[in-house]
């Protein structure tokens, strides 16, 4: 397994490339919780290198929750790197705030730090980020039971900007669990955010679509996300799909402003493993990571595997992996 602690579970993680070494972020909490549901109340972000993606060196901790009333009181959650043009390293992550300790209601905020340096990181609070009540449900809106705004994948805008992806909620819908979408914001600096109209549109069959990342491989662009059986909805729900990992061509998909179906999307992989992000090696081949969701008993596992070599399939009309790759995962 190329990432895990002993003591601790696993889950969720990104990477950024500094050009001399892969750096791993990941969320982590004590298995001395002892039901793993727990994790997501107690995550933290751990930080860990790498020069080929496969031997891994752990450095411990750079984000913890804030305490208080902040966003991110209670826990540290997904997010995405990148790099402005005067070098400085941004980190777009989700701070989770729950409203009781006894219930999983919960307000999600994407929220800011930087660094010079990937390991010592500053927040902004200022800079937060929330669901735009016009655009997107907010708690309470529906029976959804929380204000999904979270998992942020940031990218370059081509017309200038950056634009971010997120895990969101349409407003309306006629069922009310199918009507998970990709949300987006803008920022022309990455300072300054604004919510937009999402990527996707509800009715797909998808009560989130979680940590989406936008991808251009072999001619193709290309939507990853995932979304694990439980939380399937509509046409999938009642066909008694599996979920997992999923893909689906995003031609057009340049900017702020695109719209694509994800109706269409395919599973890359069942929700034995979940969470998928995409890397590219130093060949500049595509390789993707997951981590361990479910063993053969339905108990989660958490550890990350990886790297699985990623390529389109024009046999399969989307995204597959290597054979050996997920063998050997």
């Amino acid at each position: 397994m190329p990432f895990s602690l002993h003591d601790h579970w696993v889950w969720d993680f990104w990477f950024a490339d500094d050009g001399d070494q892969f750096h791993l972020f990941y969320l982590h909490a004590p298995r001395s919780l002892g039901d793993p549901h727990l994790r997501h109340r107690n995550a933290r972000i751990g930080h860990a290198v790498s020069t080929d993606l496969r031997e891994w060196t752990d450095l411990g901790v750079c984000l913890e929750p804030s305490g208080g009333d902040a966003a991110d009181a209670h826990a540290t959650w997904t997010g995405s790197v990148v790099r402005d043009a005067d070098g400085t390293w941004h980190m777009l992550y989700t701070g989770s705030r729950f409203l009781r300790p006894d219930a999983h209601a919960n307000i999600e905020t994407v929220i800011a730090a930087t660094s010079t340096d990937l390991h010592t990181w500053v927040r902004h609070p200022e800079r937060s980020l929330s669901a735009d009540p016009a655009r997107y449900e907010t708690l309470g809106h529906s029976v959804w039971p929380e204000e999904a705004w979270r998992d942020p994948w940031v990218m370059p805008d081509p017309a200038g900007g950056w634009w971010m992806l997120v895990t969101a909620r349409a407003l309306d819908g006629a069922d009310e669990l199918d009507r998970g979408v990709v949300g987006v914001a803008t920022s022309p600096d990455l300072v300054s955010w604004t919510a937009v109209e999402p990527l996707t549109r509800p009715g797909a069959g998808f009560r989130h679509l979680e940590v989406p990342q936008l991808i251009d491989i072999d001619g193709h662009r290309v939507l990853l996300f995932s979304c694990d059986t439980p939380a399937l909805a509509g046409g999938r729900e009642a066909r008694g799909e599996r979920g997992g990992i999923w893909a689906v061509e995003a031609e057009g998909a340049t900017g702020p402003g695109a719209v694509i179906d994800a109706a269409p999307a395919r599973l890359v992989h069942d929700d034995a493993l979940y969470a998928a992000r995409a890397v590219r090696d130093r060949e500049g081949r595509w390789q993707l990571f997951a981590f361990r969701n479910l063993d053969e008993h339905g108990v989660f596992g958490g550890g990350i595997v990886g790297p699985m070599t990623l390529a389109w399939s024009t046999e399969l009309g989307g995204l597959a992996l290597a054979v050996e790759a997920v063998v050997s995962a």
